[in-house]
Order: structure tokens, then C-alpha cells, then sequence
């Protein structure tokens, strides 16, 4: 046990305990707010858009993502919370705040950071990018060699898809649909056309800013790096949409609705037919976030506001462009000096062979990390098992896997070789249910055994099972992951996934599959940690170890990554175990509602959190057990949902060399990080973990890239 250890161990000790109640709800002083929580996540991305330090196209980066983020949590969290007080729901959040408060608590937080946000892009990145001769002009600044240029591009790409939308008696106000950006025009008779029907009295139109066209408009057919932005592009050629009319005024907005599903389950006679009735409703969700232009006077925003059934604090006014995440187009620009530096993603050692990958699994587990390592690994397991003679069948669960999968290509390619494929398709994947749908269907087309998801549960796991006939008998590998079987996702977020031949897990994953597919209600596994069986119950029993063994005078300490943390009856558990002096350190990049380092509650809890050039998604449990180490990955956060109320998977590592790998050359470097991470104080802010000096500084994903990562064997 290293002195800081021993010394967090030991203040506790001294320290009175603070009496945990039975349950922890309805507690400030014990809890933080979820919602408060991920706000303060956002900050941290929008602080890597802030840092001076990235290279400049990182910084647009974080920029758009930070706006990205924002939107599923209006369309998700924040219409949420709208639902509850239209429907006068009662319930308090976990630290005892009422939807209203909540409501009020986002708005006052999140404001000062959405003007961040804007001053950052308008008095730095702008300045820099037209420093790098990467140009966004004002349309007023053109000459007119560039207006006459822009307006024959504005004629044959733009004015054919421009659909005005004016409101008068016979034209109620028009859908706004989610996400999109708009133009409100206040239009009037121009003088010479005389009055026309409806009088002369000006009125609202609205102009849709067409999606499929490019938001940066090149300012010419060969620039690749001076732009203007559609809207003003948009905005100069008003009239021709109006003719006889004349633009008063015109100014951008944006509209966020509700985008939330909700599948009554248990009255759905067909899954898939109660996802696609309720993804159409999606289209049409309440509103729940009107952005505006600075420039808009107070008429119009009175006016959506009210059209759309908001409120003025549903109101944001941005002194900056609408729709950031647009500007993810200048990151795809072709400068690679303004962009992190590039890595070559490595192929585990065990894996440089020319034996088929079922021999080098036969013969020891793997350990893959990506995006350090390459996905191509797990793609070969997949692609192998398609082709091979000897495989029998291949069943997977499939999640997230993204447009054009080469994992249901090679999985459809085994149907055609006449394998049995088994896939769990899970329809209910939030914002991926269109593209699940499309390939669940295309994969039963050919033959596939289709699953949509199970009714009551979200399937989350990730678990690929491939059975192959090799001396008369058959033997089962298995692939166990912590991320999507998506090769896009695999390259920007962090994840481990283990390839092994273990009988008990292949027993373990079959009965799994069966009560995925069919009607098992297995209740017990061998070596698999399994939600709602048994993982719940497991992980408590391996913190009450840890206590226990803190108790009696042995070695304890617990380590785990995570995207977030907010059980309450699991943090109840971690608190006890602080009590009893057990040194957690937790790595949490999302939402933690644990407060950490509170006096006689939490003072051997740190929680640190990481936001890098890549998502930190992987999910490792570090358990010292009095010096009989295990370690477990595998698809569950700590949230009452995936423990409750999803099949979620954890894995236990039984190499020694793998155990070993994942707890010092993973989870120790996190916990050194210097450089990216933040430390969760226990008032609910963060600090930035800075080298002392002398002290080497530490970025744990650039180590990462560097690192040959030969123990990933």
C-alpha cells in the first residue's frame, strides 16, 4: 500500500463518521444533482475549446461538440423535466430538488457558459483560423465580384429548395422542425406593387435554412478555405423568395424540441412496430429551447416564443452564430498542422502472427484497447469466424454499429455460407433506433436469426459468441467489450474489449444468448457478471469485501472507471466502505452524483475525470481483495439503470499478465494524468490536476498513443 494510500486509510480513522441514513434521497448534503453534474461535465468540454494549448481545429472541435451535447440534453434531460411539471408530477430528484428548481438551476448555470462559448469563437478561434488563412467573411465585407459570384450559386443551389413559410389568417404559424435553423423575416408591401390582399400591415414569414446544403458557402469554386455563412448568403437574396415585398427585418433562430421515445412496452404486441410509431412521433415533440439571434428585437422573440408555447426563460439569445455544431465542416478541412498530431493504432502482439486468430485464442486470452489498438483485431475475430469452414454459428449483440458495418457485411456473409447467425439487435438505442431498424431488417432479409431488443429491457452488452467444430467437438470464443461494434466510434473513444476461448465464459455466454433469444430465465452464471441477474448483487459483495477486509487488517483499495456514477444504493455502499477507511479512487468522465472528500463520509474517495482528444468510454473494476487482485471490464456504468433495467455485462480477467496490464499501465496512468484530468472537489466543482514541480507531466491518452502497448497480449 503506497503512503498516500495508507494515509487516506488512516484519516479516516480518526475522523468521527457521519451516520448514513437508510436511504441517501432527498439529501444535498450526500448527493449532488444529476442534472448540475453533466452541466459541469459540458464544462470541462467547452474548457478543452477554451485552452489556448490544442492545436486550432481541436479547438472548433470541442466547440461543436459542446453545442452537440447540449441538444440531447434539452431534447432528453430538459424535456424531461417539462414533462413532469405539465403532468404535476411530485417527485424530487435525488438531492431533493423539484423539476421547477432543476429547471431554474440549468438556466442560471448554463448561461454564462453558453457566452463563453461565443466569445471564445468570436474575439479567438476566428481570429486564429483567419491567421491560418482559413476564412469566415461577413457577407457585408464581400466585393462584388464575390456578391455577383455567390448570387449565381445562390440561384442554382439554394433558391430551389428554399420553401417561405408566411403567416397570415389562412397561414397558421408553421412547424418548426427540431434542430433546424430558420430565418424569421418580418415582410411588407414594398410601395410600388401597391397592397395586395391582405392589406399592407407587415407580416412574419419563416425560411427554413435548407440542412442538405453546405453551411460554410465557398467563396468560389475552387476555395477551399474562405467561406460565408449560408444564412447571410441566404439573408442578401431575401427578396427574390418575396417578390413585390420587401425583408423589414430578418433574423436567425433555432428550435429544440422533445425528442425523447416512449414505448409502452407492455402493450406492444411487435417491438419493431412500436419504435417506428413512436421515432414518427419524435418529428413533432414539444419544444422545449428557442435560440435567437442578439440582433432580434423583442417583438419576434415574444412572438416565437409565444407561437411555440415557451417561456422567456426557454430563451436563449446567442451574440454568435447559430447551430455551432455546423462548423464541425472546418475540422474535415485537409490541415493536419492545426489538428493533434496523428497515431498509428497497433495490432497486440499475440496477435502479430500468421496463425488464424482461433489458435491464438486458444492458446491465451487477448486484451485489445482501443483506439490504441486497432479495431481491425476484433473485425478479423468477426471476418474469421464468417469465413472459416469449421464455425457453426455466430451470435452478437448488436447496439450502436453505425452506417456501412462491416460487422453485419461479414455477419451476413456467414449466412451465406451457410452458418447459423444469431443477432440481438437493439431497437431501442437512443438517436441509432432508424438505423438499428434498417439493419435488423436488412440482416433478416438474408437469413439472420433476428432479436429486436427484449421487452421491459434495453440490451447493452456488448458480446460476440462464435462456435466452431474442431476435433469432433465443439469449442466457443468469445469476444467481451466494453464499446459498440462500430469501427467509426472504435477510433475516438476509449474502450478494451477481451477475445478468449474460456469454457466457462463460452457455458456462461450461450446461456446468456438463450435468455436473450428465447425464454431462459437463467438465474445463475459461472465466472459473468449479468444485469438484472446478478451484478447488482456481485459488485456490492465486492465492495463489502473490501470492507471487510479493511476491517481485519488487510490490504484493500478499490479502482474503478466509469461514465458515470449516480446508484445511490451503490454510492450508500462506497460511503460505508470510505467509513471504513477502504481508499477508492473512482475515474468518472460523465455524471458523478458521489460527492467525494466530505469529512467523515468520503475521506478516501478522489474522483477524477478526463476529457481529451478521445471519449473515455471503457469501463474497468479494480479489486485489491487483500492482495488476490481481480479485475472486471465489460459495458456497465454505475447507474440504477444499467443495473436494473438493462442487460449489461461484466467479465472477470483471469490472465494474471492481463490483470496486471489493466491495473498499472491503464488505471494507474489515468490516475497520474495531469495534463487532461480534473479532480471533483466535494462542493461539486472541478480543478484541473496540474505537475507539481519537477514533476513529469502526464497525458494519459497521449501516453497511450505512444506507447507500444505491448502488453496488450
Amino acid at each position: 500500500m503506497t503512503d498516500s494510500i495508507k494515509n487516506r486509510a488512516d484519516a479516516t480513522s480518526d475522523q468521527s463518521r457521519m451516520t448514513l441514513p437508510p436511504t441517501l434521497f432527498l439529501s444535498r448534503k450526500l448527493l449532488f444533482n444529476r442534472e448540475a453534474s453533466w452541466l459541469e461535465f459540458n464544462r470541462r468540454v467547452l474548457e478543452e475549446a477554451l485552452d489556448k494549448s490544442q492545436p486550432l481545429l481541436e479547438r472548433v472541435k470541442f466547440l461543436s461538440i459542446f453545442s452537440t451535447n447540449l441538444d440531447e440534453f434539452f431534447m432528453i434531460r430538459v424535456s424531461g423535466l417539462k414533462q413532469q411539471i405539465e403532468e404535476k408530477v411530485t417527485e424530487l430528484s435525488l438531492d431533493g430538488l423539484t423539476p421547477i428548481a432543476q429547471l431554474k438551476l440549468i438556466n442560471e448555470t448554463l448561461r454564462p457558459m453558453l457566452a463563453e462559448q461565443v466569445r471564445c469563437f468570436k474575439e479567438e478561434v476566428l481570429t486564429e483560423l483567419e491567421a491560418s488563412a482559413i476564412v469566415i467573411s461577413p457577407y457585408r465585407t464581400l466585393s462584388d465580384r464575390e456578391r455577383r459570384m455567390l448570387a449565381t450559386y445562390f440561384i442554382e443551389n439554394v433558391f430551389p429548395v428554399l420553401t417561405p413559410q408566411a403567416v397570415d389568417p389562412s397561414h397558421p404559424f408553421p412547424y418548426i422542425s427540431n434542430l433546424s435553423l430558420n430565418l424569421g423575416v418580418m415582410i411588407e408591401p414594398n410601395g410600388n406593387s401597391g397592397n395586395d390582399a391582405n392589406g399592407s400591415a407587415t407580416r412574419f414569414a419563416r425560411v427554413k435554412v435548407p440542412p442538405l446544403v453546405p453551411r460554410l458557402v465557398p467563396l468560389g469554386e475552387d476555395s477551399k478555405t474562405e467561406f460565408v455563412l449560408l444564412e447571410e448568403l441566404i439573408a442578401a437574396n431575401i427578396e427574390a423568395l418575396f417578390p413585390g415585398m420587401r425583408a423589414a427585418e430578418l433574423h436567425p433562430f433555432r428550435v429544440t424540441r422533445d425528442a425523447d421515445i416512449e414505448i409502452r412496452e407492455d402493450e406492444a404486441n411487435d417491438l419493431l412496430q412500436a419504435v417506428e410509431r413512436e421515432l414518427r412521433k419524435r418529428r413533432f415533440g414539444t419544444a422545449v429551447r428557442l435560440e435567437v439571434a442578439a440582433s432580434m428585437p423583442g417583438e419576434m422573440v415574444r412572438y416565437l416564443a409565444s407561437s411555440l408555447r415557451l417561456a422567456a426563460e426557454d430563451v436563449y439569445t446567442i451574440d454568435g452564430p447559430l447551430n455551432m455544431p455546423d462548423l464541425m465542416a472546418l475540422y474535415k478541412l485537409d490541415r493536419p498542422e492545426l489538428k493533434d498530431k496523428p497515431y498509428a493504432a497497433s495490432v497486440p502482439s499475440a496477435l502479430r502472427t500468421n496463425e488464424s486468430v482461433f489458435d491464438v485464442i486458444k492458446r491465451q486470452d487477448v486484451l485489445v484497447h482501443h483506439p490504441y489498438d486497432s479495431f481491425a483485431s476484433v473485425l478479423d475475430f468477426i471476418n474469421s469466424a464468417a469465413a472459416d469452414p469449421d464455425v457453426q454459428a455466430i451470435k452478437m449483440t448488436l447496439y450502436r454499429p453505425g452506417p456501412d458495418s462491416p460487422v453485419v457485411r461479414a455477419l451476413m456473409q456467414a449466412i451465406e455460407k451457410g452458418k447459423q447467425v444469431a443477432v440481438l439487435v437493439e431497437l431501442k438505442a437512443r438517436f441509432d433506433e432508424e438505423s438499428n431498424i434498417e439493419w435488423a431488417r436488412r440482416l433478416e432479409r438474408v437469413g439472420v436469426h433476428v432479436v429486436y431488443g427484449m421487452i421491459g429491457l434495453k440490451t447493452h452488452c456488448k458480446l460476440a459468441l462464435v462456435v466452431r467444430r474442431e476435433a469432433g467437438s465443439l469449442r466457443r470464443y468469445l469476444h467481451v467489450g466494453t464499446g459498440n461494434y462500430n469501427p467509426a466510434t472504435a477510433r475516438i473513444y476509449t474502450d478494451v474489449g477481451l477475445l478468449t476461448a474460456d469454457p466457462d465464459f463460452g457455458a456462461d455466454a450461450s446461456e446468456l444468448f438463450n435468455y436473450l433469444t428465447g425464454f431462459s430465465h437463467q438465474t445463475e452464471y459461472r465466472r459473468l457478471l449479468v444485469a438484472p441477474v446478478n451484478l447488482r448483487e456481485r459488485v456490492t459483495a465486492l465492495v463489502e469485501r473490501e470492507i471487510e477486509n479493511q476491517k481485519t487488517g488487510r490490504p484493500s483499495r478499490i479502482i474503478a472507471k466509469i461514465n458515470s456514477l449516480t446508484d445511490t444504493k451503490l454510492i450508500r455502499t462506497l460511503y460505508q466502505a470510505s467509513q471504513a477507511g477502504v481508499p477508492i479512487d473512482l475515474v468518472v468522465r460523465g455524471v458523478c452524483t458521489l460527492r467525494p472528500g466530505v469529512p467523515g463520509l468520503s475521506d478516501t474517495i478522489t474522483v477524477t475525470s478526463i476529457v481529451g482528444r478521445f471519449l473515455e468510454h471503457s469501463r474497468i473494476f479494480y479489486f485489491l481483495n487483500a492482495g488476490e487482485e481481480e479485475v472486471y471490464i465489460g459495458s456497465a456504468d454505475w447507474m440504477q439503470r444499467n443495473l436494473d433495467r438493462r442487460v449489461e455485462l461484466l467479465a472477470p480477467i483471469s490472465d494474471p499478465r492481463l490483470r496486471k496490464h489493466l491495473k498499472e499501465e491503464v488505471l494507474d496512468v489515468c490516475l497520474k494524468d495531469n495534463v487532461k484530468a480534473r479532480r471533483l472537489l466535494a462542493d461539486g466543482s472541478y480543478e484541473r490536476i496540474r505537475a507539481a514541480k519537477g514533476e513529469e507531466a502526464i497525458d494519459s491518452q497521449s501516453y497511450f498513443t505512444s506507447s507500444s502497448n505491448e502488453g496488450s497480449t
